[in-house]
């Protein structure tokens, strides 16, 4: 009973999270820390093929990528938690929490090629 009260908890903590974050400040961030230099004005048109199309992603995945990428801007060792990318690096250490969150969420509610069609 103890160990499913702790998950709810943890649930409820999540989900609190994700309904703080402010879209239009998170569009307002990354337009700021010029996202759309590599990644598109509308997230889903990068510059070059490789880069990631990041409207209608997950916002859990994406905020864990940025901080994986401050991770490995700081030094950490390589690890399934620590992404290193020069470029990547740069940017994402110059995002807060708040920063990283609202980014987030702002881009996991863009619409996207990004889908299961039927």
């Amino acid at each position: 009973m103890k160990k499913l009260s702790i998950a709810l908890l943890g649930c409820l903590a999540l989900t609190a999270g994700a309904q703080a974050a402010d879209l239009a400040a998170g569009q307002a961030a990354y337009q700021k820390f010029t996202c759309a230099s590599c990644h598109g004005a509308d997230a889903k048109s990068p510059l070059q093929s490789d880069y990631p199309i990041l409207a209608g992603q997950h916002a859990d995945y994406l905020a864990h990528a940025l901080t994986a990428y401050q991770r490995g801007q700081a030094g950490a060792p390589v690890s399934a938690n620590v992404r290193k990318n020069p470029i990547m690096g740069a940017m994402a250490a110059q995002l807060s929490p708040a920063d990283i969150d609202n980014i987030s969420a702002w881009l996991a509610s863009q619409p996207s090629p990004l889908a299961v069609r039927k």
